[in-house]
């Protein structure tokens, strides 16, 4: 079965917007677990636009299906992780300034940075996932480092999906082959939706989770929260 890990990142930035607690980041990723999404992600960047750190260590305690937080692994970062004990830490090559992940790790010419970060998350006893793109070295590259996951960046997919999704799909096939063949978890996110992720999920039955934000909050504020969880867990059967 492939998990649906909800992304609260833009629940935040709604609450940001106005400031208080309007809407309440950890009342909707509880109303998420309870309408059946498997897990939660948050991504805190370093200028908390978004998710802050203290809405991180405030979730962790209260959360009951699998936490993950995803970032940049500078010093805070790793010091969030360890603070809090994820299920999962998955690490995405963003700067500082980045509006979203646009592409993945190079885990060949990268290996000498990211070595030593995956051997302290896993230290902690937390589950490490490296965003990449569907590169077959890449791929290589993260089991090298050790990685138990990666999280194949399906933007490139979700693009192409509408214009040919054979073609869109098809390196992602490949990817997802080597990953099982090298022993790695698979997650995918980025630009999931309603309209491409059963085909996705029906291509690599391997998909052990796929993170989605945007487009989910945006068809909750259309369906409901109840109603839209429901709708992207049956893209997932």
């Amino acid at each position: 079965m492939t998990k649906l890990s909800v992304n609260i990142n833009k629940v935040a930035t709604i609450r940001n917007a106005r400031g208080g607690n309007n809407p309440d980041v950890v009342k909707t990723a509880l109303d998420c677990e309870r309408f059946g999404a498997q897990g939660i992600t948050v991504h805190p960047r370093p200028d908390e636009r978004h998710i802050t750190y203290k809405d991180t260590i405030d979730l962790k305690p209260v959360l009951k299906t699998e936490f993950n937080i995803e970032g940049y692994p500078d010093d805070r970062f790793m010091e969030l992780v360890e603070r809090t004990m994820p299920a999962q830490a998955t690490l995405v090559p963003d700067a500082p300034d980045a509006i979203t992940s646009n592409a993945g790790w190079d885990t060949v010419n990268q290996y000498e940075l990211l070595k030593p970060i995956v051997d302290k998350l896993k230290s902690f006893g937390v589950r490490v996932s490296i965003f990449v793109d569907p590169d077959v070295k890449m791929v290589e590259g993260a089991a090298k480092l050790g990685a138990d996951r990666i999280e194949l960046y399906t933007e490139p997919y979700a693009t192409n999906y509408h214009t040919n999704r054979e073609k869109a799909v098809a390196p992602y096939i490949l990817a997802a082959n080597v990953a099982k063949k090298l022993n790695l978890g698979l997650n995918a996110g980025h630009d999931l939706d309603l309209q491409n992720l059963k085909y996705l999920k029906q291509c690599i039955p391997n998909l052990d989770e796929v993170s989605i934000g945007h487009a989910l909050v945006c068809d909750a504020l259309y369906y409901g929260w109840e109603n839209t969880i429901q709708m992207y867990l049956r893209e997932l059967a």
